[in-house]
């Protein structure tokens, strides 16, 4: 099968594409063809950071992580699989998982669901990894009806996809973006649009919440940011952050008697443990989707499985408007 592999960690150009064995089914397993793959931040690290990161995987590697395709063969000790049903999950890409930057991919089937049948496979490939990251969080940070839901960075891959869930769940929704753009991206999905360029914390939070501050936050921009989330909390606040790799004085937080939840989905792949989960996830996500209550925003741009580095590259120009999709097919 084609695949575009790398066989150093660097820039964009380590791409390669070559022939390399088609995958065999085991127990337990999928073999999946893939129609698209969709490019997430953490596959860009793992390309430049390599073994700097403790899941990177070994080299020669096949990056990738999210995909949409059809199920050619079952292994054995699988139920609910069929050949021939369109799929979807986040299911390689990392430490021993074979990546999605290939035409097959030999899957977890815990880690798969039936992909949302309102959606194209492109657009089914942008949900798995921001969609489980965004509703586990909005999950665990106990989301319940008439709640005021703040979204830091509503325009962006995991954000996008919280704002609709949120409402999906019944909160009262506001994001936050820097720009005309974000903001009327953020204003189509369902949230009142702040823009943090121009209104302070204070200001945001006595203009939409009378002082009292948001019961919930879910921050997917993180790092410094969630100084600002603790400034924005209400009082006993649940905050879900993706990105905690950051030194923070806590006080604020301990004065508000805050609850941090910090979401990192990958931890299922990465240590085989309740990957079920992941799969329970994607197909609650599609029940969403086939609802009308979750749809993707996927970028035009279109790239081959041999253009997977400049793929990588637009994602990170910041130039995309949703998420960046290969054809896997092309």
């Amino acid at each position: 099968m084609k695949a575009n592999l790398i066989r150093s960690f660097g820039d964009s150009h380590v791409f390669a594409m070559a022939d390399v064995e088609k995958p065999q089914v085991k127990p337990g397993h999928l073999l999946i063809n893939i129609a698209a793959s969709s490019v997430n931040m953490v596959d860009t690290m793992i390309r430049a950071m390599g073994t700097d990161l403790p899941f990177a995987p070994p080299l020669p590697a096949i990056l990738g992580m999210d995909f949409a395709g059809t199920v050619e063969e079952v292994g054995d000790n699988v139920s609910g699989f069929n050949v021939g049903d369109e799929v979807y999950g986040c299911a390689g890409g990392l430490g021993d998982l074979s990546g999605t930057l290939a035409e097959f991919i030999l899957a977890d089937a815990k880690l798969i669901a039936h992909k949302p049948k309102s959606l194209s496979m492109r657009e089914a490939a942008a949900i798995p990894l921001v969609g489980i990251t965004a509703y586990e969080g909005l999950q665990r940070a106990g989301i319940t009806q008439g709640q005021r839901v703040l979204v830091h960075g509503g325009s962006g891959g995991v954000g996008h996809i919280a704002i609709q869930l949120a409402n999906y769940f019944g909160g009262k929704v506001f994001s936050t973006g820097g720009g005309d753009k974000q903001l009327q991206m953020i204003e189509s999905l369902g949230a009142t649009g702040i823009n943090y360029t121009t209104e302070s914390v204070a200001d945001y939070v006595a203009k939409h919440t009378g002082g009292a501050g948001f019961e919930l936050i879910f921050d997917s921009v993180g790092g410094e940011n969630m100084l600002n989330s603790f400034e924005a909390a209400a009082l006993n606040g649940q905050i879900a952050s993706t990105v905690a790799l950051v030194e923070l004085d806590l006080s604020l937080a301990h004065m508000k008697g805050l609850s941090l939840h910090v979401v990192f989905m990958l931890i299922q792949m990465i240590h085989n443990v309740r990957r079920e989960e992941h799969g329970q996830i994607l197909q609650h996500l599609a029940e969403i989707a086939d609802a009308d209550g979750l749809k993707p925003v996927v970028d035009d741009n279109v790239f081959s499985l041999a253009q997977a580095g400049e793929a990588q590259d637009f994602l990170n120009s910041g130039k995309a408007m949703g998420k960046v999709i290969i054809d896997n097919t092309l």
